[in-house]
């Protein structure tokens, strides 16, 4: 991340995302702007605060993608919600913390798995030895015989055989390894633990409730065991993996995982124009404006209790996003008005963003399709003028009925090619070109019937 300056994280954005230069700046500032108060003294490192950022634009026109993106060219840890899910502290719902417990857990298992991969060779070496124990059982001491007196008896110890056995123990080894006990099978006891599962309403979240109750009654619970007969392959990748998991420090990986979510997380709140409160309404709001009030102090900075301890939310960065058809970002309450300074208006897409989506990304639709073919045995090839066409038709039908943006694309696709898909496995011919004469024989009467658009395409 220190290394990536504001137009390197444009250039890389650039190769997933079509237009929309100016959210891409702005994001790529608010990034950039982390690595930034890194570096500052300490002192005054606390005291600034991310500024925020509300994405205002239609369905399908990459919001959502310049977030995800975000993350991943950072590796920072992303969650996205919508706003509309959540309803006010006291109601039966969502509450608004459960996003940073929600970010919390999502972080803490990507960082348990690094870690236990990180482990992987020791783990190994150790399920290894475990399974040549089962393989050859340990001889274990004599009995000794019995005496009236404890004293009188002597103790013999024994160890011819032992170079033998050692021996043994290495062969098996060596076959283990060349893969020659691939098919013979052991008895291995693997750890179970059924717990009751208990659903608890509280105004703290039934989410965080549930899994600290489990948490709870676990201590109280035996750790069963089942005796599973498995080929020697499996019962490696099992023993594997209950090593790694009790080599992991998983207190370090908590601890790990709270402070990435604190400095480096990000939440993408979508829907925020649903929650914007109207004029006129009487009444408790509890999924607007109540939301509203609650989601401030955490997008203010607060601290919120999880099941891995208190997470500070002050330094995490929000994006919002949303089409505020109907409302404007004005009629947000001040207060959270205050805290999204950055606001950036996202374009409509038209044909020409049309036909650089269907081809330019790394990850184009075309080639997806292509691709997807292509493991069939089909070589599909699209003219520029079918590409085109593709492209007119979807800004058609998006201003015919709903602008749906992007979106529309992968419908026409999916009717484009439902044939040559559906046909795929039994066709004898190696190559299909995709011209405009093939388009408008496939999407014509449907784009040219209003109502029927409206529900195929």
């Amino acid at each position: 991340m220190s290394s990536l300056k504001p137009s390197e994280i444009v250039k890389e954005l650039d190769k997933y995302i079509i237009g929309q230069n100016q959210a891409k700046r702005s994001v790529a500032v608010a990034l950039r702007n982390r690595w930034r108060r890194q570096q500052v003294p300490e002192e005054l490192r606390d005291e600034i605060a991310p500024k925020n950022i509300i994405l205002i634009g239609p369905t399908g026109v990459g919001k959502t993608e310049i977030a995800r993106r975000l993350s991943r060219l950072t590796d920072s840890p992303f969650i996205k919600v919508e706003a509309s899910k959540f309803t006010e502290v006291g109601y039966v719902g969502r509450d608004v913390e459960s996003m940073v417990r929600d970010l919390l857990e999502l972080t803490v298992n990507l960082y348990k798995a690094r870690a236990q991969e990180s482990v992987q060779d020791r783990a190994w070496q150790i399920a290894e030895d475990r399974m040549l124990d089962l393989l050859l059982p340990k001889s274990g001491p004599p009995a000794a015989a019995k005496a009236d007196d404890a004293k009188d008896v002597q103790v013999e110890l024994v160890t011819t055989g032992s170079d033998e056995s050692s021996s043994t123990r290495e062969k098996l080894r060596s076959m283990l390894r060349k893969g020659k006990l691939d098919n013979r099978f052991v008895d291995l006891d693997v750890s179970e633990r059924n717990l009751p599962m208990v659903e608890i309403f509280s105004n703290i979240g039934i989410e965080e409730m549930g899994i600290n109750f489990k948490d709870m009654l676990g201590g109280m619970f035996p750790k069963g065991t089942k005796r599973r007969r498995v080929k020697v392959p499996d019962a490696m990748e099992l023993l594997a993996q209950e090593e790694a998991q009790d080599l992991v420090d998983m207190d370090k990986v908590i601890k790990d995982a709270i402070a990435k979510v604190e400095q480096s997380g990000i939440i993408f709140l979508d829907e925020i124009d649903k929650i914007a409160g109207k004029n006129g309404t009487q009444g408790p709001d509890i999924s607007r404006e109540g939301v509203q009030r609650d989601l401030l102090p955490i997008v203010e900075g607060s601290t919120v209790n999880t099941k891995y301890g208190p997470t500070k939310t002050d330094h995490i960065l929000f994006i919002a996003s949303g089409a505020f058809h109907t409302v404007k970002p004005s009629d947000l309450i001040p207060e959270m008005q205050g805290r999204f300074p950055i606001r950036v208006e996202l374009k409509s897409l038209g044909q020409e963003e049309f036909i650089r989506i269907l081809t330019e990304p790394k990850n184009a639709l075309l080639l997806q399709y292509m691709a997807l073919l292509r493991t069939e045995g089909i070589d599909v090839v699209f003219e520029d003028d079918a590409v085109a066409d593709i492209a007119r038709i979807a800004e058609e039908v998006n201003n015919k009925t709903e602008n749906i943006g992007a979106r529309r694309l992968h419908t026409l696709m999916e009717r484009l090619l439902e044939d040559i898909l559906f046909d795929a496995p039994d066709m004898k011919e190696q190559r299909m070109v995709i011209d405009n004469k093939y388009v408008e024989d496939k999407l014509k009467d449907i784009k040219d019937d209003e109502d029927l658009s409206r529900y195929i395409l």
